[in-house]
């Protein structure tokens, strides 16, 4: 009951640091889109998008290959061995965090799309915060591996707060002394929205650095503790380092590799047929810098619930209880479900005045592409966690075969959507990606059925989130757009119909779909959600 609790308190510590990370993300977009436009926005996506690949391979799967390797030793009380681990990744994270620094600043020209040359600058600015990330992934695993996630949280939150306050300003002042033109405008702008990126990274290293120096003590006496006799050479940990994080690399370097390909032939292609290179980045925009942004707000949750699992799966299946695993499993899944399910009708239904209060400057794509993939929340939620949980038993080669697959089928479609018409546009870069989640889904869970007899449980973890979804869909738009009708001011719409839209889908999931108490209590503030129920006499 004891593990239940902790991986519960992780994953909603998580959770918070991520939605508030999400949120301050989407906030200071605002004012960043309004200094920068629409196609400074577009070039600041496709430097991030590069960036995001380059820290993958570099960083991005440090911290779950740390946790998962530390957390089997702690297991085991290998104190020593799972400290010299700590050790020996943060040598791999400064030589391939550097590599991949460099790579970005010399390889810039020929990573970002030929007809995009504006956003070179943009970033070879991220340059120094590639190489930062990776000692802070080695931080963030090593804790997380302790099932103490609330230094990673605290730094999540710190790293974006910075981030928002330079990248506005670094972009405001770049365009006011830099820029002679619009074009120079977007172009600077774009780079200094990239500043940010950096200045947060840098704060979140050094609060966990801090973080590590207080506990010094306590991972002292721990290692004292250690009575196994068992030790390990460096070299023997770069090989278990290699051996875990090469398959996690591969596997996140394909499954996130697609967003880079979809911006790089939409971009090339949209080009052959002749639409103007300052429009192409301009709806590109839409896509990656208001749509992705707000439906990455929800993915953040279930990238967090499936973070917290891993050390708690690992452990289990190192001990060969599989039953307590695949309750964990369960665990994580309806806990992300709750958030994602409901996410999804949210953002569908209300799609247009979301878009709308947070990007003004939106032709209305956005919106239309929130409309049809919101879907994708519940596809790509579900599947970074069976990703996390195959990566978590040591089957890191499973997600990677299943997303080259699902990659082959997201290039194909989309070559097919954007080559043969023009017509489509981005909507085929938009169902690519529907499809690339779909397709992770469906293999991921014919291998978690092979290998932990895991089957999902639907009437809990989908059933009852959908439920009480539907109904709330039709509270949030007849409320929003009845509303509207008779005041037609969209912010004042949004104040009454979201918070109404919330309200229903929690009396909905406790009084109609019958959730449990123990269920209830388990989800994101559970126990102000059974008090509020206890109050509408739902629970006697």
């Amino acid at each position: 009951m004891k593990q239940k609790n902790t991986f519960l308190k992780n994953a909603s510590f998580l959770m918070i640091a991520a939605l508030v990370s999400r949120v301050i993300g989407l906030v200071y977009r605002i004012p960043l889109n309004a200094i920068v436009g629409r196609t400074g926005m577009g070039y600041y996506s496709f430097a991030f998008s590069v960036y995001s690949i380059l820290l993958l391979i570099s960083s991005y799967s440090i911290p779950m290959a740390v946790s998962k390797v530390v957390s089997e030793r702690l297991a085991l009380g290998q104190y020593r061995s799972a400290h010299k681990v700590f050790k020996g990744a943060m040598i791999y994270a400064c030589i391939v965090g550097g590599i991949a620094a460099l790579v970005a600043l010399f390889g810039a020209p020929y990573l970002i799309p030929q007809n995009q040359p504006n956003a070179i600058p943009a970033l070879q600015v991220l340059t120094p915060t590639i190489f930062l990330s990776a000692i802070l992934g080695v931080l963030r695993g090593y804790f997380q591996a302790h099932n103490t996630m609330i230094p990673t949280s605290a730094s999540q939150i710190i790293e974006q707060i910075l981030n928002a306050i330079v990248s506005v300003l670094a972009a405001w002042l770049l365009i006011k002394y830099l820029a002679a033109d619009a074009v120079e405008e977007a172009t600077w702008g774009a780079a200094g929205g990239t500043v940010g990126t950096g200045a947060g990274v840098l704060a979140g290293l050094l609060f966990m650095t801090f973080v590590y120096y207080i506990n010094r003590g306590t991972l002292r006496r721990q290692l004292k503790r250690d009575r196994t006799g068992v030790d390990i050479s460096y070299r023997e940990v770069f090989r278990i380092i290699l051996l875990m994080v090469t398959p996690v690399i591969f596997s996140t370097f394909i499954y996130n590799v697609s967003s880079y390909i979809d911006g790089y032939m939409f971009s090339s292609i949209m080009g052959r047929h002749r639409i103007d290179d300052e429009l192409i980045s301009a709806t590109y925009a839409e896509f990656s810098s208001y749509y992705m942004t707000l439906i990455n707000i929800p993915l953040s949750l279930s990238s967090a619930s499936s973070t917290a699992v891993v050390p708690n799966i690992s452990g289990h299946y190192a001990r060969g209880e599989i039953s307590k695993a695949n309750q964990k499993i369960d665990e994580a899944v309806q806990l992300t479900m709750f958030i994602s399910v409901p996410a999804a009708v949210g953002l569908a239904v209300l799609g247009h005045p979301i878009i709308q209060l947070f990007f003004p400057t939106t032709t209305g794509i956005a919106g239309n592409l929130l409309m049809i993939g919101a879907v994708s929340i519940v596809f790509s939620s579900l599947s970074t966690i069976t990703n996390g949980v195959l990566q978590g038993i040591g089957k890191p080669q499973i997600p990677v075969r299943n997303a080259a697959i699902a990659l082959v089928l997201n290039v194909v479609f989309l070559f097919c959507g954007l080559w043969f018409t023009d017509k489509l546009g981005i909507i085929a870069v938009l169902v690519a990606t529907i499809l690339y989640s779909v397709s992770m889904c469906i293999l991921n869970g014919i291998y978690l059925k092979k290998y932990l007899g895991y089957k999902n449980e639907f009437r809990d973890s989908y059933g009852k989130p959908f439920l009480a979804s539907a109904g709330m869909g039709l509270v949030a738009w007849g409320s929003y757009y009845g509303l509207y009708h008779l005041l037609p001011h969209n912010i004042v719409c949004l104040a009454v119909a979201v918070p109404l839209a919330v309200f229903t889908y929690i009396i909905l999931f406790v009084a109609i779909v019958k959730a449990p108490e123990d269920q209830l209590r388990r989800l994101p503030a559970g126990n102000i959600i059974y008090k509020l129920a206890k109050k509408l006499r739902l629970y006697k």
